[in-house]
C-alpha cells in the first residue's frame, strides 16, 4: 500500500485522518505543522506516496509546503484540505502541483476516497 504523511495542526485531525486512511491499509506518518513535514521529506527523501496536507498553519502553510515539495519532489502527489473558503481560493492557482483541495469538514468515507482518487491518478502517470 501507500506511504502517506498527514499533516494539520489540529490533533484531532490528523488522528482522525490517519485512522480513516488506515483502514485502506496504507503505511502513515504525521506532522503538526509544515516545516515538521518538511523535514520528515526531506530525511525520507520524498518517499511518500502521498503528501496529505492542511493549509492554513503556523510555522510554515501547505501552500508553502507544497511549493517546496513539488519543487524538490516533483513525483510527490499532493492532496490538500481546508475549512476556510479563502485558502480553497489561495489554492487554485496550484493545479500543475496539487491534485485536489479536501473541503472540511468531510466524511471519512470522502476522504477516503479522496486519498484513492490521488494515488489512482499517481499510478496512471
Amino acid at each position: 500500500m501507500a506511504k502517506i504523511l498527514i499533516v494539520d495542526d489540529e490533533e484531532s485531525m490528523r488522528l482522525l485522518v490517519a485512522r480513516a486512511i488506515t483502514m485502506d491499509g496504507h503505511e502513515i506518518a504525521t506532522a503538526q505543522d509544515g516545516a515538521e513535514a518538511l523535514d520528515l521529506v526531506v530525511r525520507a527523501n520524498g518517499a511518500f506516496d502521498l503528501l496529505l496536507t492542511d493549509i492554513k498553519m503556523p510555522v510554515m502553510d501547505g501552500i508553502a509546503l507544497s511549493l517546496a515539495v513539488a519543487r524538490d519532489y516533483p513525483r510527490l502527489t499532493i492532496l490538500l484540505m481546508t475549512g476556510f473558503a479563502d485558502q480553497r481560493e489561495r489554492a487554485s492557482g496550484l493545479e500543475a502541483i496539487v491534485h485536489d483541495v479536501v473541503t472540511k469538514p468531510f466524511a471519512i468515507a470522502d476522504i477516503r476516497t479522496a486519498v484513492a482518487e490521488a494515488l489512482g491518478a499517481r499510478a496512471s502517470v
